[in-house]
């Protein structure tokens, strides 16, 4: 058990990300309200992108390119860049469902006139 303390103290990154993400799932899964159930799902995405932002940093690592006559290439000397790709592609998703999101919320507010799940399905039957 105290090995399990001490590697998780020396990854911090990784328990910021395991606490963020069970944070947003516990709201996304205890609030009622739209809203906040929005907020939950913001936190999950942006637990996500901290994932790959972290755990893509390379120390000493040089861009990815590879000059002309360059005799042997050391991959272990370059920066992968896909992480990179991958957290501005979940940048921009996050972005547009979250207002693809707060769009179908005021929509169903103008409608019902409550964000409150619970008075929702109430109408609804």
């Amino acid at each position: 058990m105290g090995e399990l303390f001490q590697t998780l103290l020396q990854r911090p990154n990784f328990v910021v990300f395991v606490i963020l993400f069970l944070w947003g799932i516990y709201i996304m899964a205890v609030h009622p309200n739209l809203v906040k159930k929005l907020i939950g799902l913001y936190i999950v995405q942006t637990s996500a992108i901290y994932f790959l932002v972290a755990f893509s940093a390379k120390d000493g690592a040089t861009v990815p390119i590879i000059l002309e006559g360059a005799a042997a290439v050391d991959p272990a000397i370059y920066a992968n860049p896909l992480p990179h790709v991958l957290t501005v592609t979940a940048i921009v998703v996050q972005v547009a469902t979250l207002g693809v999101s707060l769009a179908l919320v005021s929509a169903i507010y103008r409608k019902f006139g409550t964000l409150d799940e619970d008075e929702l399905m109430e109408k609804l039957k």
